[in-house]
């Protein structure tokens, strides 16, 4: 029984969470919504990637504000190899990239959810 209700805890709160798409899956959606791609890089063992992780993408709201705008994509320095070449110095840092592989918007560091959003609700 208590393994059951483990189960429906982690289900409920996967829901809050958005998917995170590779890259080419996200370019392929793009092209069909015209939406921007939005790249978070992080790195393993980065603390700020993990409190924005769990304070900001896990918040139910914030995660369906993210999916009405942007195709999240996730990429961590350690694994994989970041397309346009992309440069950064800090982790996280995220790129906003148009449907012509353009970057419209860098944002570095970590950030709470009114901050985030600040920063990024002009970008369509």
């Amino acid at each position: 029984m208590s393994k059951i209700v483990f189960l429906i805890l982690i289900s409920s709160f996967t829901l809050f969470a958005f998917e995170w798409k590779t890259y080419q899956s996200a370019q392929i959606e793009q092209q069909k919504t015209n939406k921007l791609i939005m790249i978070d890089v992080v790195r393993t063992g980065c603390h700020y990637c993990t409190d924005m992780e769990k304070d900001v993408f896990e918040d139910k709201e914030m995660a369906e504000w993210i999916e009405n705008r942007f195709i999240p994509v996730k990429m961590n320095l350690d694994d994989d190899e970041l397309p346009l070449d992309l440069k950064v110095s800090i982790t996280p840092t995220f790129f906003f990239i148009d449907k012509n592989e353009k970057v419209v918007k860098k944002v570095p560091g970590s950030w709470n959810i009114e901050d985030f959003k600040s920063l990024t609700e002009k970008l369509k």
